[in-house]
C-alpha cells in the first residue's frame, strides 16, 4: 500500500480564513483534495469556481496531480476588476 499524502486547502473571505490539512492517496487531484477538504460544504453553493483553483500563488487545473505538502487554494471572483480599480485610484 502507498503512504498517503499530505496537503492544505485554504480559502479566505472577507470574513473567515478556513484552512484544512488533509491526507490522501497518491495520485489525488487538486479537485479531490477540496471535496475531501469539506471546505465546499461550509460555503455556499456554486461558491467555488473550478477555473479559479491554485497551488503555491500559481493557477491548476482541477485535474492537475497533488504532491505531499502542496497548498491548494481556492479563489474567490474579483470584486472589482483590476484596471477599473487603477482608474478610480487615478481620478
Amino acid at each position: 500500500m502507498v503512504d498517503p499524502i499530505t496537503v492544505e486547502v485554504v480559502y479566505a473571505d472577507h470574513g473567515q480564513q478556513i484552512l484544512k490539512r488533509i491526507a490522501l492517496a497518491a495520485g489525488s487531484t487538486v479537485a479531490q483534495a477540496v471535496d475531501a477538504s469539506g471546505i465546499p460544504q461550509m460555503l455556499a453553493a456554486g461558491s467555488i469556481d473550478p477555473d479559479r483553483l491554485g497551488i503555491y500563488g500559481h493557477k491548476a487545473a482541477p485535474a492537475q496531480l497533488v504532491q505531499s505538502g502542496d497548498r491548494i487554494e481556492i479563489y474567490r471572483p474579483l470584486a472589482l476588476d483590476p484596471m477599473e480599480a487603477r482608474r478610480r485610484r487615478a481620478r
